[in-house]
């Protein structure tokens, strides 16, 4: 009775994650007419690419989409090489305010990003002066922001990865004459691996979807504006283009499913954990 009980909920709430999904796709295959029509269906009989050719018809659409991946693809893989680093020194090394710094980590996630826009903005600000490509209206300033925000997350979570590797591996290396580096890098890496995965998609989606930071801190520079701020060039002042946003928003997805499909494997393996002694 209990297992037809709980496929029946976990159906329920798989429907639920799925409809949003569903409609969107939907609505950016529908006609025109159709999407503002009172007469509401969960269906179309007549299915049309009208939105996606004026999305990507649209003057720079293909930069916005280029600077979204540049600014996500750089956090991943600067986020993931650091919380990596910083995951074996806070492992494997004693040293005095380890446990604060852990602590510090959780901290900052329980900050809301809301609060922290304004500081930041004055920071980014005073920061183009001094530092080269970190100013307002530049791709590095979304950059060091969210290589901010999920380094906390990814290095507390590399942490448990990295302590699952045994230790006894990584000493028969160094007896056998290897270097910490090459113990590092061929034998602590690739067993963290899986850990990497998981918080590389992590920091893929919280950069890929930003939209407060790239409205804030790009102004002027509509060139480098990223993707989800760029959506609002079909919100029109007396009607929203619907049709152009779910077909925009349907596009914004497909590099995410890509790069989930493409570190899937490794993901499902470090929901199993890492090695055990």
């Amino acid at each position: 009775m209990k297992r037809p009980l709980a496929n029946a909920a976990a159906l329920l709430a798989a429907a639920v994650t799925v409809f949003p999904i569903y409609w969107m796709l939907l609505s950016a295959f529908k006609p025109a007419g159709e999407i503002t029509s009172t007469a509401v269906r969960p269906w179309t009989w007549h299915p049309s690419l009208d939105s996606f050719e004026r999305v990507i018809g649209q003057d720079d659409f293909g930069r916005y989409f280029l600077n979204s991946l540049v600014v996500a693809g750089t956090v991943v893989v600067l986020s993931g090489l650091v919380a990596f680093l910083a995951a074996v020194a806070l492992t494997r090394f004693r040293f005095r305010f380890r446990t604060t710094i852990l602590v510090l980590f959780l901290i900052a996630q329980m900050v809301p990003v809301e609060a922290l826009t304004i500081p930041l903005f004055f920071l980014i600000r005073d920061l183009g002066g001094t530092v080269p490509g970190v100013g307002l209206n530049t791709l590095g300033s979304l950059v060091i922001t969210h290589l901010a925000f999920s380094l906390p997350f990814a290095i507390w979570m590399m942490r448990g990865f990295v302590a699952a590797v045994p230790e006894a591996v990584e000493e028969a290396a160094l007896v056998d004459g290897a270097s910490r580096f090459t113990v590092l890098w061929r034998i602590t890496f690739p067993l963290a691996a899986p850990g990497l995965a998981a918080t590389s998609v992590f920091s893929f989606i919280t950069a890929w979807n930003d939209f407060i930071f790239a409205k804030t801190f790009i102004i002027s520079a509509q060139g480098n504006q990223t993707l989800p701020a760029a959506l609002q060039m079909f919100v029109k002042p007396d009607e929203n283009d619907w049709g152009g946003i779910m077909a925009a928003s349907t596009l914004m997805t497909v590099p995410v499913l890509l790069f989930f499909v493409l570190v899937q494997r490794r993901l499902v393996s470090g929901l199993g954990g890492a090695v055990k002694d």
